[in-house]
């Protein structure tokens, strides 16, 4: 039949004709074939489904073609088209979708393994079309199929797609329980992808397959190259290999237990406690109860952390708890049965109490040149004297003195010590010998070796014997070596020992007690020739001499310590020289005296002059002159520290009143108040101002109270305004009242701080008050400066006490202050002051409540034109008597000779 006949009989209805032309016009177009089919697809689908179309006038010739004319037309197209994968994976799906939900048994399904088979023939290369027919095999259930129709495809596609294929693979062989075909094939899988060899052994696994698994483990953990995909660390593979087959040993045969376990603990030394566990677990599974034991006593033994040995040991109790537990709960226990229990139980028991001494051990296998664990090893070992000397023994070998953590030399000192205590003399001098020549890195470890060696043939009364190590200890180097720094490393300690002041300190304490008075002071002299002396050492030698009463020699010891050392350590040096010379020649060397405290004050620092100054003064008040001691006084208060000067000027002025008089005390007062402080000044104006008190020179104290006043704010010194006013009640009267809080009002307004209140003043005073807030202009701040100190100049007119210099003490006779008459020049002042010092006062009110009448003129009259008079207070003034003062002062003397 020819292509004409085969179309005329595939032709159903004259729909078709249009197609079938351009088929035969393009029979290798897959577009028009591709036309074509959708046009027979549509013509399957329902009636109710199909587009109607009104412009036709013809009734087809039949109904609807079935599917079969669909596929019909498919194979038409792929016999033309046979290399068309459009083609082919469209109609495999239809296929593939016409059976849906058939039975396995069709035949039709059969048919489309035939049509993928077809496909395959022409599409091989083609991995979609592989995928599809296995996943269409997959839902058959074709396993043997599948899998054959899978290796067809990873031999017929390139490796580069295998990818893409091996998820089904491995999707069938984990699906269906074929455990040697599933091994096979991931053994095919990992050459491919051998990272995946996690996922083959927790299959390995999941198919109870342990010693394959265990295998395939210990393969990837020997190999350094392999990553983890699920994240985990050499250790952990580590790990769960260790369990695998510790807690399965009866399944897993192919592998050295032991050896792979034991290399893994020495990979990992800071995690060893789990695999030490794992391997005594291995052997207690397998019933080798005492070779786990062993393992956990070499696990005790070689770990290396704390952690470690608290998993291992915790372990090990639990597992000789759990023995003894099944032991005791056999019935019918035997004579050896009940020996073995015995034994297990002591074995316990030797555990738990071994647990200090293995700790100890483990922290000496951290660190063996930590000199405090050896100690608290000895002290474990107490009671067994054999291994306390096999632990000192091992120490002084082991610990090296350049990497030690503690005192490397105690070590030394304590085995010498134990021998000792222990009766053994001899051997404990061996030990210090050799202690002697080890290789310590600093000087007085070697020193502290000499000492305890010679305090132990003190024990034994073998002072000579201790002497003549003190010679050995201080001998010097050979003079051939070359001259030797205490401070140079690089020298081995033994060339350096004789320059250790322990030593020499030592050695003078034993000659001072065993010794004679020429080698005593031959070794302090020596001490001082190496100038390693400290200033306890010149004392300690000066202190003997004294007490052998060789004075002048203890004199020079201090001498020569002055001359070694600098301030501040040659305080405790003069101190003690000064205070025994005065001691022993008192007055009769008084120029020598002189001279040596000249000396010290030459170059004594502020901080350490004051005791000097007085003891200085006490000398010359009592063995000198008193003209000589005040000079020292006057001299004390500009040397010492400023906080210090107080206290000074205090104990001078008490000196000078009491040899010279209290009227040789002014110029003292007078230069206190220019030196110290304004807190200081104040009590020292209150005390001279008592003073001139107590004289009768009334004048004298007022003046001194103005001139300490400009130092002293009322808001915060109230206690001097306080004294001055009652001062001015017993002494002064009116005027002088008026005065004194005239100048309160000023030296407050000097001290206020407040810059809106003294502009605000200034300005007042300098427009007269005459201008107007509105009309004041902004002013420049150094146009405001200008006018206050005018201000402040026209002011002092009227105070000229609160202008005076700190430093001029004004001594005037007491005189009624006139009342000062304003000029017009004075105008702007005095409308200031006519506010601020009001002419009536109260001094039975507060100072601060203190303020006058402004509606009263200055001549008294108030508004009604009545004159008020105010009562006058008697003022009583007590006259000293001049027996007071003996011949400091006469009665003719003019009052001005004080002035």
């Amino acid at each position: 039949m020819d292509t004409m006949d085969i179309s005329a009989y595939f032709v159903t209805s004259t729909e078709d004709l249009p197609f079938e032309e351009d088929i035969l016009r393009n029979p290798f177009s897959v577009k028009h074939w591709l036309r074509y089919i959708d046009h027979k697809k549509q013509q399957s689908l329902p009636p109710q489904t199909k587009q109607s179309s009104s412009s036709s006038s013809s009734a087809p010739l039949v109904s609807t073609s079935s599917a079969a004319a669909v596929n019909m037309v498919y194979e038409r197209a792929l016999k033309e088209l046979p290399g068309s994968y459009k083609l082919w994976i469209a109609y495999l799906r239809l296929r593939v979708k016409q059976i849906t939900g058939h039975p396995m048994i069709d035949p039709q399904v059969s048919d489309v393994n035939n049509c993928f088979e077809r496909s395959l023939v022409f599409m091989q290369k083609m991995p979609r079309i592989w995928l599809e027919f296995c996943q269409f095999l997959l839902t058959q259930n074709a396993i043997t199929k599948c899998r054959r129709t899978l290796d067809r495809a990873l031999q017929a596609l390139p490796i580069t797609q295998h990818n893409r294929i091996w998820p089904i693979y491995l999707t069938l062989i984990k699906t269906y329980d074929i455990p040697e075909t599933a091994v096979r094939v991931y053994k095919r899988y990992l050459k491919l992808q051998p990272e995946q060899a996690e996922e083959f052994i927790q299959y390995l696994i999941t198919a109870d397959r342990l010693d394959e698994a265990a295998i395939k483990l210990a393969d990837i953990v020997n190999r350094d190259d392999f990553l983890s995909k699920a994240g985990k660390s050499k250790h952990q593979l580590w790990t769960e290999l260790s369990e695998l087959i510790c807690k399965n040993p009866d399944k897993v045969h192919s592998l050295n237990v032991n050896a792979i376990i034991r290399e893994g603990i020495k990979r990992y030394a800071d995690e060893q406690g789990i695999l030490w566990i794992s391997l005594a677990e291995y052997y207690i599974r397998s019933g080798l109860f005492e070779k786990s034991r062993d393992i956990y006593e070499e696990a005790l033994l070689s770990v290396t952390t704390i952690k470690d040995f608290s998993q291992v040991f915790d372990a090990y109790a639990q597992s000789e708890e759990q023995l003894i537990k099944a032991t005791m709960d056999m019935t019918n226990l035997s004579d050896d049965d009940d020996i073995d229990l015995e034994l297990r139980i002591a074995r316990y028991e030797d555990l738990i109490d071994r647990r200090p001494l293995l700790l100890n051990s483990v922290a000496l296998r951290q660190n063996p040149h930590n000199v405090d664990e050896w100690h608290k090893r000895v002290g474990l070992l107490e009671s067994k004297p054999e291994q306390v000397v096999e632990v000192y023994t091992e120490a002084v070998q082991t610990v090296d003195p350049k990497l030690a953590v503690g005192k490397v030399h105690t070590l030394w000192i304590n085995f010498g010590k134990f021998y000792d205590q222990n009766g053994q003399l001899e051997d404990a001098r061996v030990i210090f010998e050799k202690a002697t020549t080890a290789a310590f890195t600093k000087v007085d470890d070697l020193a502290a070796v000499w000492c305890e060696w010679v305090e132990m043939e003190l024990r034994h009364d073998n002072w000579k014997q201790a002497l003549q190590l003190m010679y050995r200890a201080t001998a010097a180097p050979p003079p051939s070596a070359k001259k030797v720094s205490y401070h140079d490393h690089t020298e081995p300690v033994q060339n350096r020992l004789f320059k250790s002041l322990k030593i020499w300190s030592m050695y003078a304490d034993l000659e001072e007690s065993f010794g004679t008075f020429t080698t005593t002071k031959a070794v302090y002299d020596r001490i001082i020739e190496l100038r390693i002396a400290t200033p306890q050492t010149i004392m300690n030698y000066g202190l003997f001499l004294e007490e052998l009463n060789y004075y002048e020699e203890a004199f020079k010891a201090y001498e020569k310590g002055i001359s070694l050392f600098r301030w501040p350590n040659v305080y405790d040096i003069w101190n003690t020289y000064l205070t025994k010379f005065l001691r022993r020649y008192k007055g009769s060397k008084l120029e020598r005296a002189r001279d040596l405290f000249e000396q010290c004050l030459a170059n004594c620092p502020e901080k350490f002059a004051k005791n000097f100054y007085l003891l200085y003064a006490k000398c010359e008040e009592d063995y000198g002159l008193a003209k000589h001691a005040m000079t020292i006084y006057d001299r004390a208060v500009q040397a010492v520290l400023p906080e210090e000067r107080y206290e000074l000027f205090s104990i001078f002025v008490r000196k000078a009143a009491e040899m010279f008089g209290v009227t040789h005390t002014r110029q003292i007062y007078e230069k206190a108040i220019d030196v110290l402080n304004d807190s200081q000044a104040q009590d020292m104006c209150l005390k001279f101002a008592e003073l001139e008190r107590k004289l009768g020179e009334i004048d004298r104290a007022r003046a001194i109270y103005g001139h300490c006043s400009q130092m002293c704010d009322p808001r915060t010194s109230a206690n001097f305004w306080n004294v001055w006013k009652e001062f001015e009640v017993k002494h002064g009267n009116e005027d002088t009242i008026r005065e004194m809080l005239r100048i309160k009002r000023s030296v407050a307004a000097t001290f206020n701080t407040q810059v809106n209140y003294m502009t605000a003043q200034m300005l007042a005073a300098v427009n007269g008050g005459g201008r107007s807030n509105e009309a004041l202009e902004p002013t420049s701040m150094s146009q405001l400066e200008t006018d206050l100190k005018l201000t402040n100049e026209e002011s002092n007119l009227k105070a000229p006490i609160i202008g005076a210099n700190k430093s001029s003490v004004l001594f005037v006779k007491s005189q009624t202050t006139a009342k000062l008459v304003p000029d017009d020049s004075e105008a702007a002042v005095i409308a200031l002051q006519k506010t601020a010092n009001p002419d009536e006062i109260d001094i039975d009110e507060d100072d601060d409540d203190e303020e006058v009448d402004d509606e009263e003129d200055d001549d008294g009259d108030d508004e009604s034109g009545s004159r008020k008079k105010e009562p006058q207070k008697e003022i009583q003034q007590k006259m000293v008597p001049k027996e007071v003062f003996g011949s400091l002062k006469t009665a003719d003397d003019d009052d001005d000779d004080d002035d």
